[in-house]
C-alpha cells in the first residue's frame, strides 16, 4: 500500500499525476468488487514515484441499452477534462491507456478521509436540520418515514453545477469522496454526456435555487473553450451531437441562472441512491 499523502499531493499536481498514470506501470492487486464494472486497484509507478489508482479496462464494462458500448471509459476522461477547466478540481486525475487487460480508464485513488463529517445523512421527516438541504422523503420501514438531506456545502453545490453540465445519470452518495485535504472529489462518470436529459443525483437540495457568482463565472468560460481547445480535448471520447448537447446545456444554465429542477421524464434519484 502506497501513502494516502501520495495520492493526496498528485491530485493537488495534475501534470506530475497524470504523467505518472500515462506512463507509468501498472501493477493490479485486486477488484473492487462492489462496482457494476471491472475496477481493478492498482499502482501506477514511474522513476521510484509511487500511487495508488482504479483501473477500469473497456473489456470489462457491462453494456448499457442508453449507451454506445465501449465508451464509458472515456466519458470518464472527458468528464475529468471538463472539470478541470472548471478550475474547481473536482474529478481525480484521469487517462485513457493501455492496461493488463486492454485499454481503459486510470484514475488516481482517492483515499476517503475517515474523520471527515458525514454529508448525506437520514433526519426527521419535519426537518431539515440547519446546515442541511432535503433531498426525498424515504420509507424505512414499519410504515415510518425520514428525510434524506446532503449538507449544504460549497464544495457540494460546485459538484451540482458541474453534473448539471455533465448530465450525470449516477451521483450516489457512494461517488463522492471526502478527502483528508479538505477537497470533495467526484468519482464515477462512466454514464455521463448523453443528449438527452438523464441527469440523476442526489444533490437536489439546491434546486431552482440561483446559481452563485462563482458559478455564473465558470460557465461563462466553459462556453468559450468548448468552442475551442475543450471541445478539441473531449473530441476522442464524444460524439458530435453529445459535444453540441454539453454546449447546450451550459447555455441553458447561464441563460435561466438557476440550478435545475428534477426532470419528469427520468428517475431524479440514483438507485441504490448509496
Amino acid at each position: 500500500m502506497t501513502d494516502p499523502a501520495t495520492s493526496a499531493a498528485l491530485a493537488a499536481d495534475t501534470g506530475a499525476a497524470l504523467e505518472l498514470l500515462s506512463s507509468g506501470a501498472l501493477t493490479v492487486h485486486g477488484r473492487v468488487t462492489e462496482a457494476s464494472n471491472a475496477v481493478l486497484y492498482c499502482t501506477v509507478e514511474l522513476a521510484g514515484l509511487a500511487a495508488p489508482c482504479v483501473y477500469k479496462p473497456v473489456a470489462g464494462e457491462r453494456p448499457l441499452w442508453d449507451f454506445p458500448d465501449g465508451t464509458l471509459a472515456g466519458r470518464e476522461v472527458a468528464a475529468h477534462r471538463l472539470a478541470a477547466a472548471t478550475g474547481w478540481e473536482l474529478i481525480p486525475p484521469t487517462v485513457l491507456r493501455e492496461g493488463p487487460h486492454g485499454p481503459g480508464m486510470v484514475q488516481l485513488w482517492i483515499e476517503p478521509d475517515p474523520d471527515a463529517p458525514e454529508l448525506l445523512a437520514l433526519q426527521d421527516p419535519a426537518g431539515p436540520e440547519p446546515g442541511w438541504l432535503p433531498i426525498v422523503r424515504a420509507e424505512v420501514g414499519e410504515g415510518r418515514t425520514a428525510l434524506l438531506v446532503h449538507r449544504d456545502d460549497e464544495r457540494l453545490r460546485r459538484l451540482a453545477v458541474l453534473d448539471a453540465v455533465l448530465n450525470n445519470a449516477d451521483r450516489k452518495g457512494g461517488h463522492w469522496l471526502p478527502a483528508a485535504d479538505g477537497r470533495i472529489y467526484g468519482i464515477d462518470h462512466g454514464v455521463t454526456f448523453a443528449v438527452p436529459g438523464k441527469l440523476r443525483t442526489l444533490l437536489w437540495g439546491w434546486a431552482e435555487q440561483p446559481l452563485t457568482a462563482e458559478a455564473h463565472e465558470v460557465l461563462d468560460r466553459l462556453a468559450a473553450e468548448l468552442d475551442g481547445p475543450l471541445a478539441r480535448e473531449l473530441g476522442p471520447h464524444l460524439t458530435s451531437a453529445e459535444l453540441t448537447a454539453t454546449r447546450e446545456r451550459v447555455a441553458a444554465l447561464r441563460r435561466g441562472g438557476r440550478h435545475p429542477l428534477p426532470s419528469p421524464d427520468w428517475p431524479s434519484i440514483p438507485w441504490p441512491p448509496v
